[in-house]
């Protein structure tokens, strides 16, 4: 089936890369968690999980028991932790095809408990704790003596302690350590009633490489592993895997004065190019972004003129600028020395750049590269 011209290409050589570079950054006894939740930020996460264990990840995260589903019926066999919290409905599916659960209150571990005995499986277990976060886990001082005897049920497998922290990626440190040390008291309880899960965990990509400390004994690694920045300044050493793409497919001259797009909220001040590139935001390609980003054409910045169609967008050009139907378009990578990036793209809406890959449409076809 021939594709569309916009196009998002996926480099699993740089994800590959990207991977055995964080490695590299971890203590030596620290496994790495691949997060793949969200079809892995927009990039696929079927052929994202495959490289990332290939290049030596051995957990992989997702936030949603059908993620985790649709990774085991595509082959995946490594384990896969549902990082959110699992629906009652959905306890018994994330057993059989055994993913682990986070498990924060006592009416999901009761159930989880009931729905393993139903089916004969153990049910690994990650016991979350919320030191600051805000969002799901159990309060510190909600761990006691009845938590630590429903850790010791033998239906279920007390797989990992974890939490997550809320100002990892910011300037300057912010609670974090008051997190860790809430985190740490926990750990010494379960310790001292000898219950010590497998993996600890509370890192994600910025904490891992800016606070080795915290990395535990698994870490779990998202944007950074994609390219883009878990903080400011992004190391240099992570190159971004994806690459919005798309063509030339009209050109037209105009006068001063034209209105270009709905609302006419661009006026052209001279005779100019109108180039119209077939991206727009239900791919995914936000409205906020018009008036305001660069495309890259023959390796030069233009400016996205008039407001961003459902469908479509349009560029201008001065006069003379040269241009040809069918000449690529760049909206998020390289082209002639000249890079643009989804980070780019989010500080022009003020957003990150989780926001701009993970919210590209599923209609722009991916394409792998090796």
């Amino acid at each position: 089936m021939l594709m569309r011209p916009t196009v998002a290409t996926i480099h699993l050589d740089r994800l590959r890369k990207n991977v055995q570079w964080i490695r590299a950054q971890l203590n030596p006894h620290v496994k790495m968690m691949a997060v793949v939740k969200a079809d892995a930020y927009g990039h696929g996460a079927h052929k994202v999980a495959e490289a990332a264990l290939e290049a030596g990840a051995e957990f992989l995260g997702v936030a949603l028991v059908e993620e985790g589903m649709a990774l085991r019926r595509q082959g995946i066999q490594a384990p896969i932790l549902v990082l959110g919290q699992v629906p009652m409905n959905q306890i018994a599916e994330a057993i059989a095809d055994d993913l682990d659960m986070v498990v924060f209150d006592p009416l999901t571990f009761d159930q989880a408990v009931q729905a393993g005995q139903f089916l004969h499986k153990p049910v690994k277990i990650h016991l979350k704790v919320d030191t600051g976060m805000g969002r799901i886990g159990l309060w510190p001082d909600h761990f006691d003596r009845v938590w630590i005897e429903r850790l010791r049920n033998p239906a279920i497998i007390f797989q990992g302690l974890m939490t997550h922290f809320a100002n990892a990626d910011a300037r300057e440190e912010r609670g974090t350590k008051e997190q860790v040390q809430r985190f740490l008291d926990v750990i010494e309880m379960c310790r001292e009633n000898g219950l010590e899960p497998p993996f600890v965990h509370a890192a994600n990509s910025a904490a891992a490489l800016k606070m080795p400390g915290t990395q535990f004994n698994l870490v779990r690694i998202g944007i950074a592993m994609y390219g883009l920045e878990a903080y400011a300044p992004m190391p240099a050493d992570l190159k971004p895997v994806l690459e919005l793409t798309s063509q030339v497919v009209f050109i037209k001259t105009v006068d001063e004065g034209f209105a270009v797009g709905y609302g006419s909220t661009y006026i052209t001040e001279k005779p100019m190019k109108i180039v119209t590139v077939p991206v727009g935001y239900a791919d995914g390609y936000r409205r906020g972004l018009s008036n305001r980003a660069q495309v890259l054409i023959r390796g030069r910045r233009y400016p996205v003129i008039g407001r961003i169609s459902m469908d479509q967008l349009t560029v201008g050009m001065d006069i003379d600028d040269p241009v040809a139907i069918g000449d690529p378009v760049v909206l998020i990578g390289e082209q002639g020395g000249e890079s643009i990036s989804a980070d780019d793209l989010a500080r022009l809406l003020d957003t990150i750049g989780y926001e701009i890959v993970s919210g590209l449409s599923p209609r722009i076809p991916r394409v792998y590269g090796n």
